[in-house]
């Protein structure tokens, strides 16, 4: 999704219409191609789609602090995102993953072919969330979907169910690790596999290591012919969909179930990858992707808690717009912006290595406790 905002002029009317109209095509080719001459600096995000809210406030708040700049949004998946920068040669100046994990194998190790250097050398970690079970408020089975029966009705195979592509977001890869995890909770040993069993024309398959639940998921990830479940590349991009009732439910972010005024079934703690306390519990599920597109880094996640993290990666188009940028993200403006749209917030941030961060964003850090 990209962001722009333009004000719309009167339309002139006959002879002048026409000269305007033409002036006007001028002038946005002119601006199209970087030659109009305002002087205008951007600074362009690329973030995880269950931001997407939060970030449009934010941007906008940024843009009336900082006349003459320009804040140009895009989001995606996570994996997405962080490939926009590393395989699909975008400069991006800010990068804001759902999942922290995602970073280190995706930018820490693999180094920017023009430089010889990696993407990244730092992450800052500032917001958490919870899975929730997002029901469409036109669902015929709306109530029947419970905190006691969600999962019940889930592996009955007669729920249309929405699910973010694994492949390409995180909250993909985390609503298997959520079905992992309730086997456990509800003591259900093949509920995820009833869930997916034959939805898929290759299957998604669970594995067992030294304790480990290890759900692996194929290379090539399509619905079969028939099934209850809709796949998306964005766990967002479901949202219209339960709006519209073409869905039952989704395993959405508790985050967008809120902004969006969906009604959703919350999950047990053990099971909705939210609680500091129950890390090693989310530690017992991991998820494997077959994916060639990641043929240098085999991608593994393992269960954790939810944390969204950002960096600004090395090649950034302008480093400088862009630390103060997340400076104003993490500091008391962009934190209400944040928590006012449900966002649950780390307090304080926290960098995964404080002498690599920059400095504004150390101190903006520093001031957030």
């Amino acid at each position: 999704m990209t962001r722009s905002r333009q004000r719309r002029p009167r339309r002139p009317r006959g002879g002048a219409a026409r000269a305007a109209l033409a002036l006007a095509a001028l002038l946005f080719l002119a601006v199209a191609l970087g030659g109009c001459g305002s002087g205008a600096r951007q600074v362009r995000l690329m973030y995880a789609g269950s931001l997407i809210v939060p970030f449009e406030r934010l941007a906008t708040a940024f843009e009336e602090q900082n006349p003459g700049v320009d804040v140009v949004t895009e989001s995606h998946g996570s994996i997405q995102v962080l490939r926009h920068v590393t395989e699909l040669n975008d400069r991006v100046d800010v990068v804001v993953s759902a999942d922290e994990q995602l970073i280190p194998p995706l930018m820490y190790e693999r180094d920017d072919p023009a430089t010889g250097r990696p993407w990244a050398s730092w992450y800052c970690s500032f917001a958490t969330n919870r899975v929730v079970l997002a029901v469409s408020p036109r669902s015929p089975l709306a109530d029947e979907l419970t905190p006691h029966t969600w999962y019940r009705r889930l592996a009955a195979g007669d729920v249309r169910f929405g699910l973010a592509d694994p492949r390409f977001d995180a909250a993909g890869y985390r609503a298997l690790m959520v079905l992992q995890l309730a086997e456990r909770e509800y003591d259900e040993p093949l509920l995820l596999e009833d869930t997916l069993v034959g939805r898929f024309t290759t299957p998604i398959t669970v594995e067992h290591e030294k304790g480990v639940d290890v759900i692996e998921v194929p290379e090539i990830l399509e619905t079969s012919a028939g099934s209850n479940i809709v796949l998306r590349g964005a766990s967002i991009q479901l949202v219209a969909l339960l709006e519209s009732g073409d869905l039952d439910c989704a395993f959405e972010y508790e985050s967008v179930a809120r902004q969006h005024g969906l009604k959703y079934v919350r999950l047990p703690a053990s099971v909705d990858l939210g609680h500091e306390r129950l890390r090693d519990r989310y530690a017992s599920v991991r998820v494997k992707l077959d994916f060639r597109r990641f043929a240098s880094v085999r991608p593994e996640f393992t269960g954790d808690v939810i944390r969204y993290a950002l960096t600004i990666p090395a090649n950034a188009p302008d480093a400088e717009l862009a630390r103060r940028f997340v400076a104003f993200l993490l500091g008391p403006e962009g934190r209400r912006i944040l928590a006012a749209d449900h966002q649950p917030l780390l307090r304080p941030p926290e960098p995964d290595d404080p002498a690599a961060v920059p400095e504004e964003v150390r101190r903006a850090c520093a001031g957030a406790g």
